[in-house]
């Protein structure tokens, strides 16, 4: 099993990767699959079902598949570049994809939000359509959006989810035990073999220039959110905050009588910082989705800003180390609210982040491991149920305190000696069950919770 580090962090836009990052990218996928065709397509549609319909107009998934047909892509997403493209195909009501041409496309009609009929694969269905003349579909593709910005076609998901045919990785762990069984035998840390196994599809100045511009991203998003100030956009009136608590701590700084737990808001509010920005469709890294974004960097900067002999060079680490339990999380459970609530995506996030943590100080594998399960341990069966649809309540605050609770895991885990009476593998299965079990009223639906007992919602 091989997910790279570039796959658990993608840079893209808010305010989610499974609901507008995965349909553009689907919309992307299915243009190429017009490009390779032999015949020439005359208009677009496309139909939305399950998640992306119930949640799909908060999300911005109906701007993203409108923006994705018209040939944009999350990696290089300009805000004011695609406003002008929605004016104009609201105007025209056509799009013009590189290399297509012209093609007829209706926003008001020809996408379509399906409440009634729910596509078998997963939460997150949609199917895009290309039509000649006369209207009638020539070409038609089921596309998932799986969580963390990952898409699968129809086929792709019915053939199972181990479809990686790269060059062989030395370090090819499924599991939490494996990686440590290996870890064990060959005396590396996690982030070595993580490492390996990328070095073992890209080359040395690659990987080291895409960790840094990862991390660089991140920081960059925390530093935005932090200067920003005014209401998120969507219709809740949910006034940005980060900026107005980063000052009171600045403010606070050196008083001899400021309380020890206020670190907690210095956490809390650089995750809020990302979570705001990605509210607001700015860029973010998924980590390992754009509704957990906040909790990996915030740690990052905790850890850099705050605990002595942290440095950058070591950022590196922290990631590789916290990819390789977000790709276990994936591979063995799931990353996506749509299919198993926030405890795929917090719970995720926060154990990714306690893993990192543990690893730069000096955590053992096994520690890291016990550090990772503590995290997502203690957010099974959190509900995903975002008010009005929007990735802003409870999901901003949530960062925060899942950032509070890698750092907690992180040091309970520090304290021992790795061994510990709960599995991590035996903490991921318990998270897929539960999240089999769940109503999908509590699964990024809006359709229970905070998201129908919020009052004028």
């Amino acid at each position: 099993m091989f997910l790279s580090v570039f796959d658990m962090f993608k840079v893209g836009v808010g305010p989610s990767s499974s609901h507008t990052m995965g349909p553009m990218v689907a919309a992307a996928r299915f243009l190429d699959r017009l490009r390779a065709a032999p015949f020439h397509a005359h208009g677009l549609r496309a139909s939305l079902h399950g998640s992306l319909a119930f949640t799909g107009v908060g999300h911005a998934t109906d701007r993203a598949t409108i923006l994705g047909l018209a040939g944009f892509t999350p990696e290089d997403y300009d805000q004011d570049r695609a406003d002008a493209a929605m004016a104009e195909i609201a105007e025209t009501r056509r799009v013009a994809p590189e290399g297509l041409g012209t093609l007829v496309f209706d926003p008001k009609t020809d996408l379509r939000f399906d409440y009634e009929h729910a596509l078998p694969g997963h939460a997150n269905g949609m199917r895009l359509m290309a039509t000649d003349r006369q209207g009638d579909v020539i070409l038609s593709e089921v596309y998932y959006s799986v969580g963390g910005g990952f898409v699968l076609t129809e086929a792709e998901l019915e053939s199972g989810k181990d479809t990686d045919h790269g060059p062989a990785v030395p370090y090819p762990f499924h599991n939490a035990a494996q990686m440590l069984e290996m870890a064990q035998s060959s005396g590396l840390s996690i982030a070595a073999m993580k490492r390996r196994n990328e070095l073992a599809r890209k080359p040395v100045a690659e990987l080291d220039g895409g960790l840094k511009r990862i991390w660089q991203v991140m920081s960059d998003c925390i530093d935005r959110g932090l200067e920003a100030d005014g209401r998120l956009p969507g219709g809740l009136n949910v006034p940005r905050r980060a900026r107005a608590i980063h000052e009171a701590l600045l403010a606070e700084q050196g008083r001899n009588l400021t309380a020890p737990h206020v670190i907690n808001d210095w956490m809390s509010t650089f995750a809020m910082a990302v979570n705001e920005e990605n509210a607001a469709m700015g860029q973010v890294v998924t980590a390992p989705t754009n509704g957990a974004a906040g909790v990996v960097p915030a740690v990052i900067r905790y850890w850099l800003d705050f605990v002595p002999g942290a440095t950058r060079t070591r950022v590196p680490e922290f990631l590789l180390t916290a990819a390789a339990i977000g790709g276990l999380v994936k591979y063995n459970a799931s990353i996506s609210g749509a299919e198993a609530g926030c405890q795929a995506e917090v719970g995720s996030a926060s154990a990714m982040a306690a893993a990192g943590l543990c690893a730069v100080m000096g955590g053992s594998p096994e520690q890291i491991e016990n550090a990772a399960e503590i995290a997502l341990e203690h957010h099974l069966g959190m509900t995903c149920d975002p008010v009005k649809g929007l990735v802003q309540v409870p999901c901003i605050e949530r960062n925060g305190l899942g950032a509070v609770k890698a750092v907690s895991a992180a040091s309970l885990a520090l304290r021992g000696d790795g061994s510990h009476l709960v599995p991590l593998d035996a903490c991921i299965e318990t998270m897929r069950q539960t999240g089999r079990d769940m109503s999908e009223k509590y699964k990024e639906t809006s359709l229970g919770g905070l998201a129908v007992n919020v009052p004028n919602c």
